[in-house]
């Protein structure tokens, strides 16, 4: 069930499964303007601003007008770190944050941070494995 909607969630065919793969990278800072200078200067980085949410994308690779990848990398973000223990994190794909909440609970992890909707971004949500790692899981809406 697609709680967001209270509609059955579409039926997925085998060819259509998502491969779980890595999508998305954030990197917490304290100064955001010196860590934005160091990245473009490193690795050429570029950064949208998206100031309602206190957040700056990262372009490691090109994007086509919708957002889609024109070649094989990951993109990801930056924002002011809030909490010393804030590290980066990287988000997996998934088809249902719902779904997979349950399986990671169901094999020793843990939720460190619940399933909240980003609009034009998809449902996200910050794991634990059983020992402690941290990842997020993103159902994109693409």
């Amino acid at each position: 069930m697609d709680k967001r909607y209270n509609a059955p969630a579409p039926k997925r065919r085998p060819e259509d499964a998502m491969s779980h793969t890595m999508i998305h990278f954030e990197i917490p800072a304290d100064d955001l303007e010196k860590m934005k200078a160091f990245y473009k200067n490193v690795f050429d980085w570029k950064y949208t601003e998206i100031p309602e949410m206190q957040y700056t994308t990262i372009q490691t690779v090109p994007t086509d007008d919708k957002g889609m990848l024109k070649e094989p990398g990951i993109n990801g973000g930056i924002f002011k770190r809030t909490e010393k223990s804030q590290v980066p994190l990287n988000y997996v794909s998934v088809e249902s944050v719902d779904e997979f909440i349950d399986r990671v609970v169901k094999n020793g992890g843990s939720v460190r941070s619940p399933k909240m909707y980003i609009p034009k971004v998809g449902d996200i949500a910050v794991i634990a494995d059983p020992e402690g790692n941290s990842l997020g899981i993103i159902r994109p809406e693409m």
